[in-house]
């Protein structure tokens, strides 16, 4: 897949291509929905497919003080949309003063002149330009009078029927709710990471640097890898989760993680710590994650974060959150053999 980080990054005279325009935080079974559509009809009109999208957020420009956590970052994204097999990703950075382009300055400038734009997938829901005035009607407006088609995917982001068995259950299910970013934030906040994996269509991960901590984990004999406080991707509820540490060379590892600030010692910041379990520290004298740049996914929730009284007690429930972890990891591994 080409990724392109601004228009100017564009290949000369690239086209004819279909084109989806969003910010598609989480790239979620309703995003994949509408790329499926997007390469149908790329194929159809022999051209190739293109996702465009922002960054920053536009949420973050507009609203920098309440603007919703975003679930996954620009890298994550990327790959998020690598894995779709559309052709190519032009990431447009966003501003103030990029917000104030006219809906036609937009579709010109930025979609039919360098992309050679020939088809629009959008959802009925998009809205271009300044304060959103580019609607559905001035879109296809604009298609006549600069030679593309428009496509709607009506529920930009609907499940197809055969999903919703399997769904329900989820943290604020009903039957006629869209698959959404807000939905898919709502099971991670709730700590339902299994319902979040069902929407997302994949496990939810962050990304971050490795950092040094308090040393409290090694001391007790579970020494962790702490992620930076500017790791991408949402934070779901505190707890302990089983889930998976990808270091820099691609090797995934089993991992126990926990989420939060640990009750049982004051002072401590909320922090995501993945301890790797059966770490190689003994057989590889290399292993260490210090300043490398992990990707930690989030497999099943094991436990709420609650306060021991000692240390003992503390240390049996992490060797017990080891072992269970391992066990759930050993299953998956085997089930995707």
């Amino acid at each position: 897949m080409i990724r392109w980080r601004s228009l100017d990054e564009v290949t000369p005279g690239f086209g004819p291509s279909v084109v989806s325009i969003g910010n598609f935080d989480g790239v979620h079974r309703g995003h994949q929905h509408v790329f499926a559509r997007l390469l149908e009809t790329s194929r159809r009109l022999e051209a190739r497919s293109v996702v465009v999208t922002f960054d920053p957020h536009p949420a973050l420009v507009h609203r920098p003080e309440s603007h919703p956590g975003l679930i996954m970052g620009l890298e994550d994204k990327l790959d998020a949309l690598e894995a779709t097999g559309v052709d190519a990703v032009l990431v447009l950075p966003y501003s103030l003063e990029f917000s104030e382009l006219s809906p036609e300055e937009f579709v010109v400038d930025y979609l039919v002149k360098p992309l050679g734009a020939v088809c629009l997938v959008i959802g009925s829901d998009v809205r271009l330009g300044r304060d959103n005035t580019g609607d559905l009607p001035v879109i296809r407006e604009l298609g006549r009078e600069h030679g593309f088609e428009v496509e709607v995917v009506d529920d930009v982001a609907g499940l197809v029927p055969e999903d919703s068995d399997a769904l329900n259950g989820l943290v604020g299910w009903s039957d006629d709710r869209r698959c959404s970013s807000t939905w898919v934030r709502s099971c991670l906040e709730a700590g339902d990471i299994r319902g979040a994996a069902k929407l997302l269509g994949r496990h939810h991960r962050m990304r971050g640097e490795v950092v040094h901590g308090a040393a409290r984990g090694r001391e007790l004999g579970f020494p962790t890898a702490n992620l930076a406080p500017e790791a991408t991707g949402f934070i779901p509820a505190d707890g302990v989760y089983a889930g998976w540490l990808v270091d820099q060379d691609g090797t995934r590892w089993p991992t126990a993680i926990s989420v939060g600030s640990n009750p049982t010692f004051d002072g401590v910041n909320r922090q995501v710590e993945a301890h790797v379990i059966d770490r190689p520290d003994e057989a590889v004298e290399d292993f260490d994650l210090y300043g490398q740049t992990v990707v930690v996914e989030f497999v099943e929730r094991l436990r709420g974060m609650v306060a021991y009284r000692g240390i003992d007690a503390l240390v049996s429930q992490m060797r017990d959150d080891v072992n269970r972890s391992r066990d759930i990891l050993r299953e998956q591994a085997r089930g995707t053999d």
